[in-house]
C-alpha cells in the first residue's frame, strides 16, 4: 500500500498524454472513487459525464483548448436542485463537493498510474450546449485522463509551496 503523503505530493497536471485507451476496470475504479467522496450533507449532487466516445472528444475540444491529446475526461457537474444549500446566505455545496469528489477521483488515477489535469478553463455556456446539459447541471470541471506520454512532466512551479507558516493564520 503506497503511502498517502507520498502520493499526494508525487501527483502532477499531466498535459501531455499516451493515446493508449484507459481500461473500463480503472475508469470503474476512478468512477467509484468519485462517488465515495464526501458530499455536504451526504447529498451526492455531482453528475460525472464519461468522455470516451469520439463525437464527446470533440465536444470537448469545442469547449476547451486544454484535453492536451487525453483519450478519456470526465466532464464533472453538479445537480444546483440537489446541492444542499447553507441556511444562512443561501449559498450552495455544489463546488466544494465537485472539488472533493475531483480530488479523490484524480489521486485515485495516479495510484492506479494515469496522469489527470484539473481543468476549469472552458466556457460553461459553450459546455452546457454542447453536451445538452439540463438547466439544473452547472458544469465544474473537465478531467482529462489517460497515461502520461513519456516526456510528460510536472510544470517548473509543480514543487514550488509557501512555508507552512505562510499559510496559517
Amino acid at each position: 500500500m503506497k503511502d498517502f503523503f507520498e502520493l499526494a505530493a508525487n501527483r502532477y497536471s499531466v498535459r501531455k498524454y499516451k493515446t493508449q485507451p484507459v481500461e473500463a476496470e480503472k475508469m470503474a475504479k476512478i468512477l467509484e472513487a468519485g462517488r465515495i467522496a464526501p458530499t455536504a450533507h451526504n447529498n451526492q449532487p455531482q453528475r460525472i459525464k464519461v468522455i470516451t466516445e469520439a463525437a464527446d472528444l470533440e465536444k470537448m475540444d469545442y469547449s476547451t483548448r486544454c484535453r492536451f491529446g487525453a483519450p478519456a475526461a470526465l466532464l464533472v457537474c453538479y445537480d444546483k436542485d440537489v446541492a444542499w444549500e447553507r441556511p444562512f446566505d443561501g449559498a450552495k455545496s455544489g463546488e466544494v463537493d465537485v472539488s472533493i469528489v475531483v480530488t479523490q477521483m484524480m489521486l485515485q488515477a495516479h495510484d492506479l498510474g494515469l496522469g489527470t489535469c484539473w481543468v476549469m478553463y472552458f466556457d460553461p455556456a459553450k459546455t452546457s450546449e454542447a453536451f445538452a446539459l439540463p438547466e439544473n447541471i452547472v458544469p465544474v470541471a473537465f478531467l482529462p485522463l489517460g497515461y502520461p506520454a513519456e516526456e510528460a512532466e510536472p510544470s517548473p512551479s509543480h514543487a514550488n509551496r509557501f512555508p507552512l507558516d505562510e499559510l496559517l493564520l
